[in-house]
């Protein structure tokens, strides 16, 4: 009875959707209050059916409700509750619920607090995100249905793909979600503004606030997959360059475009036109990570389905909006003219020279990621493009970036001395050249892109510590105190980029790494630890058989750390996972796996010292807790732009 309740609640929350679509649009294009009035009270039901639809289904997946054929095939009662739990959205259908149920939420935070917003732009706004909701509501209903029930229950189900069974795996998909469908807000926004055919400084000021918080979560959830990639896999790396990460990174990217490009339109009123266009490719590419991640047309390892029903409907959906959008785009364009002019030396130059690097970069992965896919079809041949173009191709982008980005965050609006600019970081410029020699010689005889690399990152870091200190004026300590927070949040997340920086590149430049073969009672030295393996046993878990290997690190004769690596077997799916024995420094994780046993007694053993690894997640959340801490300054806040204007058209007696 619950299931039928949750499918109930989506057919209904799919007719809401397509009213609130409707009604609202035609009100606001003919003038009628009550009819653009209509779009916030279905905005917040349509998010209360379909979140009643999520706990129906999640309600089932927590009772073992194996009458589901959803559960049956991503359940176990064995399971623990908190993978019950994630069973959810671990799966395709679940998936897409969460969806339209992040999306629904957006619109209904929209219709709550937007009440500063235009009528008519608000309206139009709730009517476009309804009109998405729509047809991701008809997308599952009809091909993806959750709430499907067999004739005759199965006594038990076939379990959760062991991968997901994580913590890291748990939280990664709502965080992810969060920020590819929050970017939806900003498209709906930027078709809103189309229609209308007015983008103003105002329409930026409220539309920044919500690229934010979905570049925040975008953020969160990339770190968490890519810290569940390198404790989870075995394989001891962070970053694969696999279809599916470049699937949350593109969007990353072009968001990260679109909060520096409307900061241009709010202080200058220009770029308008390049704005709008980087709000409609960076939902755009949300569709398209969905689309590559359901159709089946690139293999991964994150991958949910492989139908291609699915993925022609997704094409459909990212064919209608994107193609619709990018239509009206070209039919307004004429009328979003900029009202102000710039230097090249400025602070609008510079922003336009960071939106062309983040543009390109996000071409530059999306080219690699594709092309397999091109050269089969047109050319029938296979090929793989690995890490190493990514690297060659993607990483000089990401150098000027960095170089670029204290100086524009200190350079005047309108027209600068790139002289004059400098002088604020001359403290900046002597601490990074005192790192990069410090880290230059450490690092004799490796490679020179910890130095590189190392340099970019502190640059990064004191350059935004200058940024802040340069901001205070004559004032010092006490007008640090008073910044606004916005800006406070933009230093953070610069230098959480710097720390991410150093930290790739350091671990990429002095890894150290074997894999040999070790006999019970062995030691083994790796960059300067002792390695023994003192035992390998059978133990069991929850629902999973482990060999578990004890192994103990020493360094100079003391002891450091006793680790337990794992080798997991589910026998439901009879599927095997890695779990490495980490132990996690600030400078370093000692990082080891157990492998198969070999023919001689012995047991396959890689051991790897990983400098700075921590310093990649520190990095990333450093980024968002900056984001955060932008997102609570009273000047993001629709509201408060609001009264300011509204205070500014009322007449002085």
């Amino acid at each position: 009875m619950i299931a039928e309740l949750g499918h109930f609640a989506l057919i209904l929350a799919f007719a809401v959707s397509l009213f609130q679509c409707i009604v609202p649009l035609i009100g606001a294009g003919r003038g009628w209050p009550a009819w653009m009035e209509a779009a916030r009270p279905a905005a917040i039901a349509q998010f209360g059916l379909v979140g009643l639809s999520f706990a129906a289904l999640t309600v089932a997946f927590v009772t073992s409700d194996f009458s589901v054929q959803l559960v049956y095939n991503n359940s176990h009662s064995a399971k623990p509750m908190i993978y019950k739990i994630s069973g959810v959205w671990g799966n395709h259908e679940g998936s897409m619920l969460l969806w339209v149920l992040i999306l629904a939420l957006f619109g209904a935070a929209a219709a709550a607090f937007g009440e500063h917003l235009p009528p008519s732009l608000r309206a139009r706004v709730l009517a476009v995100q309804a009109a998405i909701g729509a047809a991701f509501y008809g997308f599952i209903i009809f091909t993806s249905n959750p709430f499907l029930r067999f004739d005759v229950p199965p006594f038990d189900g076939r379990d959760l793909n062991p991968l997901l069974q994580d913590p890291g795996l748990a939280f990664h998909p709502p965080f992810l979600y969060l920020g590819y469908v929050g970017l939806s807000m900003a498209f709906s926004f930027a078709v809103a503004a189309l229609i209308e055919g007015r983008v103003d400084a105002a329409w930026a000021r409220w539309v920044r606030p919500w690229t934010l918080a979905a570049w925040v979560f975008l953020t969160i959830g990339i770190a968490l997959g890519s810290w569940w990639a390198y404790y989870e896999l075995g394989w001891g790396g962070f970053w694969f360059w696999d279809p599916v990460e470049n699937a949350s990174f593109m969007p990353w990217l072009l968001a990260a475009a679109l909060l520096h490009s409307a900061i241009v339109v709010e202080k200058r009123e220009v770029l308008k036109s390049w704005t709008i266009l980087l709000a409609i490719m960076a939902f755009g590419f949300s569709l398209i990570g969905t689309f590559i991640v359901r159709s089946g047309v690139l293999t991964s390892v994150h991958s949910f389905a492989s139908d291609p029903t699915r993925g022609v409907f997704i094409l459909g959906i990212l064919a209608v909006f994107v193609g619709g959008a990018l239509t009206l785009f070209a039919a307004r364009a004429g009328s979003m003219q900029a009202k102000g002019v710039f230097a090249p030396i400025s602070r609008e130059g510079a922003l336009v020279l960071n939106n062309i690097l983040l543009a390109v970069a996000a071409l530059v992965v999306f080219v690699g990621t594709v092309w397999p896919l091109v050269a089969e079809m047109f050319f029938d041949r296979k090929l793989s493009v690995g890490p190493p173009f990514f690297e060659k191709a993607f990483t000089p982008f990401m150098i000027v970036l960095a170089f670029v980005l204290p100086v524009g965050a200190i350079i005047p609006w309108k027209r600068g001395n790139l002289r004059r600019v400098l002088m604020p970081l001359r403290g900046a410029i002597f601490l990074t050249l005192a790192v990069m020699i410090l880290v230059f010689a450490v690092s004799t005889g490796r490679s020179g892109l910890a130095v590189i690399g190392a340099g970019l990152g502190a640059w990064l870091i004191f350059g935004a510590l200058a940024e802040l200190w340069f901001r205070t004026g004559s004032a010092g300590l006490s007008r640090l105190r008073r910044l606004p927070r916005a800006d406070w949040g933009k230093a953070l997340a610069h230098a959480g980029l710097g720390v991410t920086f150093i930290g790739i590149s350091l671990l990429m430049a002095w890894q150290v790494e074997d894999i040999r073969t070790a006999r019970i009672g062995e030691s083994f030295q790796v960059g300067g630890y002792d390695i023994t393996l003192s035992s390998v046993e059978e133990l069991p878990g929850p629902n999973y058989i482990s060999t578990t290997a004890t192994l103990s690190v020493a360094k100079g004769g003391r002891a450091v750390a006793v680790l337990h690596p794992e080798k997991r077997i589910y026998p439901v799916q009879a599927m095997p996972t890695t779990e490495a024995g980490i132990d996690n420094g600030f400078f370093r994780d000692i990082y080891l796996v157990i492998g198969d046993e070999q023919q001689d007694g012995g047991w396959a053993v890689r051991s790897y010292i990983k400098p700075f690894a921590n310093w990649i997640w520190f990095g990333c959340g450093f980024m968002a807790l900056g984001g955060f801490i932008s997102l609570s300054d009273r000047r993001y806040r629709v509201a408060a732009g609001a009264r300011r204007k509204t205070a500014a058209a009322v007449p002085a007696e």
